[in-house]
């Protein structure tokens, strides 16, 4: 059984400009200038070492249709290496890089195949002069293709393994525009074995096999949104060709700067001292995690405690995030605090509250009855489970978490007392 790799990567957005993330560090402003494009010859190396028979590239090489001319040279140095290395590469465009779009480059060379897109196009995906497979795909002619192009795709009757390359919103992900969207079933239905797909920024295996449905995630982390942080790179695919048989595709981590967020409970901490030196511990943990690669981190401050009363300060957020930047400035690779997030909440004096014998009293005790009792605890829980019954709207309740009673009741409590709280003090 013939055996070949590929590598299938996508939304390099090798014109991203990073506004405003580095804030006042033009070390970091530098970096993240450089990264997609060091991330990209990174690709090109990968490839070529691995002895991958092709490279497939499903949409948004570039950030914009005026494709800039720096990236635009990277992009046809890589492929001249990847060519004159015997790797084939397969490209469509997206919305972000579409065919209408400016290109400095004429000519490509030997071995690189660019979909157009006026119809599903069929390349032959060889090995030493043997076709062993074949590729599909179909590009962007314009930014706003709401045509769903997967249910133009048709395997055909040619013997080995069937790859489609698109760029497209498979299953409606809420995160990202419904471009050239389509449904699982779209794609099972057009007969492909492998589906390499890009649009989607979150890395996710759709479905593991007949067909295998793909996106590898972008190249490089572009903001600290939840879909661009961790680890961002391509997959390695390995293929039998006859009989066709796909291995669970491996990634490759590839990317140069890596967004992280980094919760933090600040449960514990007096003063402000006490919590920077935390925090600091935490950021130390954090860059030993990303070992080898810069990181730009968004801290999260979660969790209950009296430091809050001073993190409420004017400016103490500011002055707080000031020394954690300064405290990593020497590190190489750097660690770069893009934000500090307060979503602490301050502590609860029961005993206060208690004392004053008011309605927020009333809630206390009556919670604290329902936590002492078993039964009622029990019933408190079968409540929850009719009332979330009852109300859900399009989705399951199993999905839900099924949390402890104790748990879910606590929570809810310490909501009501924040509301009524501040109630009180405002």
């Amino acid at each position: 059984m013939p055996r070949i790799r590929l590598v299938h990567a996508a939304d390099l957005h090798l014109d991203t400009p990073f506004e405003g993330i580095a804030g006042p560090a033009p070390h970091v402003a530098e970096a993240l200038r450089e990264a997609s494009l060091l991330a990209w010859d990174d690709l090109v190396r990968f490839t070529i070492g691995q002895g991958a028979a092709a490279l497939l590239l499903a949409g948004d090489l570039y950030d914009g249709a005026q494709r800039g001319v720096r990236a635009q040279i990277h992009v046809l140095r890589g492929l001249r290496d990847l060519s004159e290395a015997g790797v084939q590469t397969f490209v469509v465009h997206g919305n972000h890089d579409p065919l209408d779009g400016w290109s400095a480059i004429r000519e490509w060379p030997p071995g690189v195949h660019v979909f157009g897109h006026e119809e599903v196009e069929v390349a032959p995906l060889e090995r030493e002069g043997a076709t062993v497979g074949h590729v599909h795909g179909i590009s962007y002619g314009r930014r706003d293709i709401a045509e769903n192009l997967a249910a133009r795709f048709r395997r055909g009757d040619a013997r080995g393994p069937h790859i489609g390359l698109l760029h497209t919103n498979a299953g409606g992900s809420p995160e990202h525009a419904a471009y050239a969207p389509c449904s699982l079933s779209d794609l099972q239905a057009a007969g492909m074995d492998y589906w390499a797909l890009g649009h989607i920024h979150k890395r996710q295996v759709l479905r593991g096999g007949d067909p295998w449905i793909v996106y590898p995630g972008d190249l490089q982390g572009r903001s600290p949104k939840a879909s661009e942080t961790g680890a961002k790179g391509a997959y390695l695919i390995h293929v039998d060709t006859d009989p066709v048989a796909f291995l669970p595709p491996v990634f490759q981590p590839l990317d140069r700067v890596r967004f992280a967020t980094c919760p933090y409970d600040i449960a514990g901490h007096a003063d402000l001292p006490s919590l920077y030196s935390g925090l600091r511990d935490a950021l130390e943990a954090l860059g030993d995690e990303h070992a080898g690669r810069s990181v730009l981190a968004r801290v999260v401050l979660e969790g209950r405690g009296d430091v809050v009363t001073d993190l409420r300060r004017p400016e103490a957020l500011l002055h707080l995030r000031a020394e954690l930047r300064q405290a990593f400035v020497d590190t190489a690779p750097f660690l770069w605090v893009e934000s500090l997030v307060d979503h602490a909440a301050p502590a609860l004096d029961l005993a206060a509250i208690r004392a004053r014998g008011e309605f927020s009293a009333e809630v206390l005790l009556r919670a604290e009855g329902l936590a002492a009792d078993p039964a009622e605890l029990s019933a408190f829980g079968a409540a929850r489970d009719a009332q979330l019954h009852a109300g859900q709207v399009g989705r399951q309740v199993s999905a839900l978490p099924a949390d402890p009673e104790a748990e879910i009741l606590g929570e809810a409590l310490a909501r009501v007392l924040d509301r009524l709280e501040a109630a009180e003090n405002a």
